[in-house]
């Protein structure tokens, strides 16, 4: 039994109770109604659903992307470790084969519940904002080349250009596997995306990949797909992904997302890539070169500064930056639990309520990381 500041379900109970039977929270709720014995009060305590990360390329030096078994399974743990216990690993763009490859060798991590599913990040994307994916491996959208990707039934999320070849058949393929669209990296007009977000949202779940990033600004006469994305969360028809982790996004940026649209339609994530818990220097991201410099990833070996490369910091960091962006806690905890677990079709994480999962973030006033609960079972603390 757990007792703290209970936050979840966009809500904030100061003196709360988690009880657990097994791998599952069997009450959760105010200390003042529950009936059996009570352990100390501990108000400098927060008790968190675990976190939901819809959008994650590695940690701890290794890569979804390109590493291998041993490698994939210590990103995994690095992150869980840090309080997020549902996992989706995202892939980059890819040739076919590759992609093919690396569906195989993340299965069995799927089946046996160490990743939630797999993320597809391309490559059906957009040339003009590919940002840190290859160009080389970008490719017009492929109905038959994504029901061969889908057939391995471990991937539950794409991103597509909604402006990419064939985007509607996409939307319909990605919904036959019980998969959720998600339009980004795209330079579509603001209509083309209004239009996408409109049909696809009225077959199902949808959400925009990492907002304002991999798209052109929102201007006062071409608002882009930023601003359709906005005005179509504003009305429930798709959840926006934020990467609040002051590296992507100002954080004014965060608090009027949350303003706009509320963090029922917010998912935060983390973006992370192998340097996630390392020091700066060189890694990868996919087929193409990164160094991190002062905990910011940009694609390295051209002129200038690269492209922004994926992110390095967990998720619970995020959540930290957007408190610390003014988003109210609830609110930022919602959006990094019960929104993505949404998304997934998961009611059985992402939230504290009987019958549940006992997955539990446990942290000091500053959201930093205690303990972790994963499934009834505690998870073995990491320092970094």
């Amino acid at each position: 039994m757990l007792r703290g500041r209970l936050v979840t379900g966009g809500s904030v109970t100061d003196d709360g109770i988690v009880a657990v039977v097994g791998d599952r929270v069997s009450w959760a709720g105010s200390a003042a109604d529950w009936d059996g014995e009570l352990p100390p009060p501990a108000p400098d305590r927060l008790l968190l659903p675990g976190l939901v990360d819809l959008h994650c390329h590695g940690a701890a030096g290794a890569g979804f992307p390109d590493d291998d078994v041993d490698g994939v399974r210590t990103a995994a743990a690095h992150h869980r470790a840090h309080g997020t216990t549902t996992l989706v690993a995202s892939l980059v763009s890819a040739p076919a084969a590759v992609l093919h490859e690396r569906l195989a060798l993340l299965a069995p991590l799927v089946h046996a519940g160490e990743l939630a599913g797999v993320h597809l990040e391309g490559p059906f994307l957009s040339l003009a904002r590919c940002g840190a994916q290859d160009p080389a491996a970008l490719v017009p959208g492929d109905p038959e080349l994504l029901r061969s990707l889908l057939a391995t039934g471990v991937v539950v999320s794409t991103t597509l250009a909604p402006e990419t070849a064939h985007a509607a058949e996409l939307v319909a393929v990605l919904r036959e596997h019980g998969a959720l669209p998600s339009f980004g990296h795209t330079d579509a007009t603001a209509g083309v995306t209004t239009a996408a977000v409109r049909a696809a949202s009225a077959t199902g779940p949808l959400s925009a990949t990492h907002l304002f990033n991999g798209m052109p600004p929102m201007l006062s006469r071409a608002p882009g797909p930023v601003a359709a994305c906005l005005a179509a969360a504003a009305r429930g028809e798709l959840v926006v992904e934020l990467i609040a982790d002051g590296v992507h996004l100002a954080p004014e940026t965060v608090a009027a997302v949350f303003d706009l649209v509320g963090p029922g339609q917010v998912a935060l994530v983390s973006d992370a890539m192998a340097a996630a818990g390392m020091p700066d220097g060189a890694y990868r991201l996919g087929a193409l070169s990164v160094e991190v410099s002062g905990g910011v990833a940009r694609l390295s070996g051209g002129e200038g500064p690269g492209a922004i490369a994926g992110g390095t910091a967990r998720l619970v960091d995020v959540v930290r930056c957007a408190v610390a962006a003014g988003v109210p806690l609830a609110d930022a905890v919602l959006a990094a639990t019960g929104t993505p677990a949404g998304l997934l079709g998961r009611d059985d994480v992402g939230r504290l309520v009987p019958g549940a999962r006992a997955d539990v973030l446990v942290t000091d006033p500053d959201l930093i990381p205690t303990a972790v609960l994963r499934a009834g079972a505690w998870v073995p603390r990491e320092e970094s």
